[in-house]
């Protein structure tokens, strides 16, 4: 508790450096409100001098560590208030409200006194940080975005996110989050079993080779991008691009001919494969190694037709996005004819087309999780923080992307990128994790150079440095 309640004043004193400031801690009379009672003693022993300590004794329960964290703060002269059931709420001057009340041990929704508490805390408008999660916010599970829970401005979490930090129902609870270490024993964490794991740069830097003295073109094999309509030819252009800069020894685009001009101004470097009606009657599907198709490629019958040939033809993963996954959505019963391990890549709109609609993203996870151990499949359901569904079931967090990356067109550059490192010979567990951190990476490189808004075409050109500068 100590260590973690040190760890905690260190990065409150990173993002509130006034030392004059106004706090008010709110303490239950668990582990978390003892949490709680050592940060206010530590803060004071930091310079912060306009402390008050809140206890919600709504209970006659108290665990040991909250007694002894309660003697050791009357010795600090902090003004400690207790708040009893029927008590009107004290009223608050301070500028920031700490919320330690309940933390994540709660395993059922806030009830009786905690509740007018929360509700008056929120009414407040204070600028509120949660220490570990905020009251009343389960960790993991079905989120009801009716449940009253703390909206806190900031959560300071300790050793490890929780899992519902991931999906966008969170902005119920919470503005930001930041993962402290507690001094946790990390041997030991990864040791344990379990069904959901958050990429770092360190798996990356695991994962991803660099590029070694006599290879050429041909070492990091050849990529074939089936994308685009006469209207809506960007999305070819933008995944053949950013699979070019992702590293594809060669990149075929198979676009109509209204797009050729097109494609040889934007890339040249990319060749172009017309499609036509009689393309996959003679096309040798073996040469490439890896197959995408999807991005604006339109749901006519003949589109239709091309992907079940594809379907039919291929011998490699394939990486369906966009209008794949809205034709196939019309098709169900091709999921069991995809080759194993293909990457499915919706948003969640596409997602509920495919699998039927979802009231969560705790149940859409769920539902994932089956479908891609039964099809054998891996499904990356897009988000601030994408999951990566593996065929075992498991599920991988990607940790990178913002906000400003919401802009038409970053499926499209995912999908080439996806297609470039399957190209090179990663394995598709890889290739997905691979290819959503550093497409989020080189997103967030760009929003810290002050782009509040991303055109995709500028994320393709950073590409090649992330990938670089990831790999040293």
């Amino acid at each position: 508790m100590e260590a973690a309640s040190a760890a905690f004043v260190r990065a409150f004193k990173n993002k509130f450096t006034d030392r004059d400031l106004a706090i008010s801690i709110y303490c239950g009379t668990g582990n978390n409100g003892g949490d709680g009672l050592a940060i206010a003693r530590l803060l004071k022993q930091e310079g912060y001098d306009r402390i008050a300590v809140r206890i919600a004794r709504f209970s006659t329960k108290q665990t040991d560590d909250f007694a002894a964290n309660l003697q050791r703060l009357q010795l600090t002269g902090i003004p400690v208030l207790e708040i009893k059931p029927g008590d009107v709420f004290p009223e608050e001057e301070a500028e920031v409200l700490i919320d330690a009340l309940l933390g994540s041990g709660l395993n059922k929704p806030l009830g009786g006194e905690f509740v007018c508490l929360v509700q008056h805390l929120n009414a407040l408008q204070k600028s509120i940080v949660a220490v570990d999660i905020s009251t009343g916010f389960p960790a993991e599970g079905k989120i009801d975005p009716q449940e009253t829970v703390v909206l806190a401005y900031w959560v300071i979490s300790f050793q490890r996110p929780k899992i519902n930090f991931f999906f966008p129902e969170s902005v119920v609870a919470m503005k930001g989050f930041q993962v402290v270490d507690i001094g946790l024993d990390e041997e030991f964490i990864q040791s344990q079993s379990g069904g959901w794991k958050l990429v770092e740069e360190q798996d990356i830097r695991r994962v991803l080779k660099a590029r070694q003295i006599f290879s050429h073109k041909g070492t990091y094999g050849h990529a074939l991008i089936i994308a685009g309509h006469e209207q809506t030819m960007g999305a070819a252009l933008l995944c053949a691009d950013a699979c070019l800069h992702a590293g594809a020894g060669l990149t075929t685009a198979c676009i109509p001919p209204q797009g050729l001009t097109a494609l040889n101004t934007r890339s040249p470097e990319v060749m172009a494969l017309i499609r036509d009606e009689y393309l996959f009657a003679n096309i040798d599907l073996k040469k490439y190694q890896s197959l995408a198709v999807g991005p604006g490629l339109g749901k006519n019958e003949s589109e239709v037709k091309l992907l079940q040939t594809l379907i039919e033809q291929a011998s490699v993963p394939l990486i369906l996005d966009a209008d794949a996954l809205n034709i196939l959505a019309q098709n169900p019963d091709w999921l069991k004819h995809l080759p194993a391990k293909s990457i499915l890549t919706p948003h969640v709109k596409e997602f509920d087309r495919l699998f039927g609609a979802h009231n969560s993203w705790w149940k859409r996870l769920e539902t994932g999780r089956i479908k891609a151990t039964e099809y054998q499949l891996i499904i990356l359901l897009k988000n601030q923080y994408s999951f990566i569904i593996l065929p075992s079931g498991k599920v991988l967090i990607n940790p990178t992307g913002n906000p400003a990356m919401a802009v038409g067109g970053m499926g499209d550059v995912l999908t080439g990128i996806l297609a470039a490192f399957l190209a090179q010979g990663y394995q598709p567990e890889e290739a997905a994790m691979l290819a959503c951190y550093l497409h989020g990476k080189a997103g967030d490189v760009l929003k810290e150079q002050g782009m509040a808004c991303i055109p995709p075409r500028y994320l393709i050109e950073l590409l090649p440095k992330v990938i670089d500068a990831t790999n040293c």
